[in-house]
């Protein structure tokens, strides 16, 4: 592969994936097309500005006309990062995610299937296969989505399997599982909590916290995504876990202990998340035969994450004052003052 259509490459993995494949990929040019909404930070991509393998597009996956200003003469493959992704907001507005999530993806799909491109990835999520109380999930168990957020996931995720069957369209899609890392919205419990505690301030747990998920590294997410856009089996689906299983509460105590923080000051227990999955494990074996793992610990990455937090303030304060600002007290006003 020679040229690559990015949507959604100012966000987090997105921005990521796009900073190792220049990187590491030195015949790859790369387009990016990104609307630039509220999570999609250009200063992300601020290190291969300057590169002449890196094209920047501003516009809407939802609107044909910017993706063929994007695809240009041609592009050997597309990788869709473009979504909207925090359950809580989707708990808001469900409509938003309909409209990026699904109609986006059938936008970009069919862009792909009439101009033979010839590779389409749809970078997905472990939560469109739903609560799973024990054991792992595998690519091949139902989907059972039961967010907005994971509904909307679930839906492009069938839709992209769809033009497999019925147009033979090349498609492939990856399921991650909890990402954390630099450069991620501050909505995120990671980046939230490490902001709060150097800011000083509480940390809002949902429920009691012992909601289960599997953390994966930024760095391993996008390898695993580039790993699979290259040695990957058209039609087919590949699980990319970190087989980090933890509570929220475990992670939660780890935040506060980095960053020189009290569990007895910091930690606040608040309203629980309408319909808040409980447990969510991944099998990630078929990746593996595939020849991708996880190459970063948690307890490394983790640090290394409230590091860059610490060192790059200019990143993420003038986030703090913006639309972030008025999401957050929508978000948990209410359920401070409940658990007061």
């Amino acid at each position: 592969m020679k040229r690559i259509l990015v949507t959604g490459g100012l966000g987090f993995i997105g921005s990521m994936f796009i900073r190792i494949s220049l990187r590491e990929r030195p015949e790859l040019h790369i387009v990016n097309l990104d609307a630039i909404t509220y999570a999609g930070n250009p200063a992300n991509c601020a290190e291969v500005e300057g590169d002449t393998r890196y094209t920047f597009v501003k516009g809407d996956i939802c609107n044909p006309s910017d993706l063929n200003l994007a695809i240009g003469s041609g592009v050997d493959a597309a990788v869709n990062f473009a979504a909207e992704t925090h359950v809580d907001r989707s708990i808001l507005d469900p409509a938003a995610f309909l409209r990026t999530d699904i109609f986006g993806n059938h936008t970009l799909l069919e862009a792909c299937r009439k101009l033979g491109i010839g590779r389409f990835l749809q970078v997905s999520t472990d939560e469109v296969y739903g609560d799973i109380s024990q054991g792992e999930s595998v690519e091949s168990d139902p989907v059972r989505p039961r967010s907005p957020y994971s509904a909307s996931k679930a839906a492009a995720d069938l839709q992209t399997l769809a033009y497999w069957h019925t147009y033979g369209t090349p498609v492939l899609i990856t399921r991650g599982s909890n990402t954390y890392g630099p450069h991620q919205y501050l909505e995120k419990l990671v980046p939230l909590f490490i902001t709060n505690l150097l800011d000083d301030e509480p940390v809002p747990i949902y429920g009691d916290g012992l909601q289960k998920r599997d953390w994966l590294h930024v760095e391993d997410h996008a390898r695993g995504i580039l790993h699979v856009l290259e040695n990957g089996r058209c039609g087919e689906i590949y699980n990319l876990g970190g087989n980090n299983i933890l509570t929220n509460l475990d992670v939660t105590r780890r935040l506060v202990s980095a960053c020189g923080r009290s569990i007895e000051t910091h930690v606040k227990h608040v309203a629980d998340r309408q319909g808040h999955d409980r447990r969510y494990c991944l099998n990630v074996g078929k990746a593996r035969q595939l020849g991708w793992g996880p190459r970063i610990s948690f307890e490394e990455g983790l640090q290394q994450t409230v590091e860059w937090y610490k060192e790059n303030e200019s990143w993420w304060r003038p986030l703090k004052s913006q639309e972030f600002a008025d999401y957050y007290n929508r978000q948990y006003a209410q359920r401070w003052n409940r658990s007061s």
